[in-house]
């Protein structure tokens, strides 16, 4: 089932997203929580009465008068408050095509293990406007990629276990001020400011039952779930990218193997795949330059409209605007 958040008197409320429109958790069953914190928190409890509510919807033992057309509300991120956010680097072709574009060879450790960094979660956001301060808008880039949440709490997760700590899939697009990433990255420290200001989700959370159909092997040596689900990214209109999660090398189970090695993961947990090949400006500005040394480089700008469609996942679109405030913390640089 596809369940959403949205906002209802300066609250997160949640919903079943059923045949276009939404109904309320209570709808469905009297005991359901109402928002998706508690919801994931009582996930092995919750997700049966939901999908009985489902049942009932489609047999028209609950009235479609209790539909609330989607466009007649604000919807949120799914998971509005995550506990933590992380996100991967499970795209071989994404990492290879960065490199070469760099005239850097590919780097063996990624075949090895799966790798991640820690977001801000508190920068968690859904469909609508993205704010970027001055400096943001040195490079801005989007990602094309998708994210799970964690469903139940766990430890030492082996990846043969883990597809069952996934409550759903969702798209995502891990936006990057790219100036600020590369140089703060000459550290050896980050993503940091090049990444915190925002990373947005949506615009609902598909749980693996519906999913079902869509999965395919994971990649020869892989672990876990994959899935055959078409994704591309257009920004005004225009295709920009496309790729497959199919395409994934490292699957979320063995990422999840990784992330929970020696610490806890919690329900509300959410997990990006990392970026899809072609599925940055990063990436195909560098392929366009090293193929034609005359490429006009393209970033986001104010005003950009950002469409991600995933197939089965939906369609998630954000537009680009300017905060009011002028600061830049690029230009507080000290001189040496």
């Amino acid at each position: 089932m596809k369940l959403v958040s949205y906002l209802v008197d300066g609250h997160d409320q949640l919903a079943a997203y059923i045949d276009g429109a939404l109904y309320k958790m209570e709808d469905l069953h009297p005991e359901l929580p109402g928002n998706m914190g508690m919801f994931l928190n009582y996930w092995e409890d919750s997700l049966p009465m939901a999908q009985g509510g489902e049942i009932m919807i489609s047999e028209g033992k609950i009235s479609s008068r209790k539909a609330i057309p989607v466009d007649t509300v604000q919807l949120l991120a799914p998971v509005p408050f995550p506990t933590s956010c992380r996100d991967g680097y499970a795209f071989r072709q994404h990492v290879a095509a960065a490199r070469r574009n760099r005239k850097v060879d590919m780097i063996a450790e990624f075949d090895q293990y799966p790798i991640f960094y820690f977001t801000n979660h508190h920068s968690i956001q859904g469909p609508g406007e993205v704010r970027c301060m001055p400096d943001h808008f040195e490079k801005l880039d989007f990602e094309l990629e998708v994210a799970i949440v964690i469903c139940k709490s766990g430890r030492n997760i082996r990846a043969e276990d883990a597809d069952e700590y996934i409550g759903g899939l969702m798209i995502m697009n891990d936006l990057s001020a790219r100036t600020l990433q590369m140089e703060e990255m000459l550290l050896n420290l980050g993503p940091a400011k090049g990444k915190d200001f925002s990373t947005v989700i949506g615009p609902w959370l598909v749980t693996l039952d519906e999913l079902a159909p869509f999965e395919t092997s994971p990649k020869e040596g892989h672990t876990g779930k994959s899935w055959n689900l078409k994704m591309k990214c257009m920004v005004n209109g225009v295709q920009v990218s496309e790729g497959n999660v199919a395409d994934m090398d490292w699957t979320f189970a063995e990422i999840i193997e990784r992330a929970s090695y020696g610490v806890d993961l919690f329900p509300g947990d959410v997990i990006g795949s990392g970026t899809a090949g072609t599925g940055c400006f990063l990436e195909l500005n560098g392929t366009g330059k090293l193929n034609n040394p005359d490429y006009q480089e393209q970033w986001l700008k104010e005003g950009d409209v950002v469409i991600m469609e995933v197939e089965n996942l939906g369609t998630l679109e954000n537009t680009i605007t300017a905060d009011e405030d002028s600061f830049s913390i690029l230009s507080r640089k000290k001189t040496i």
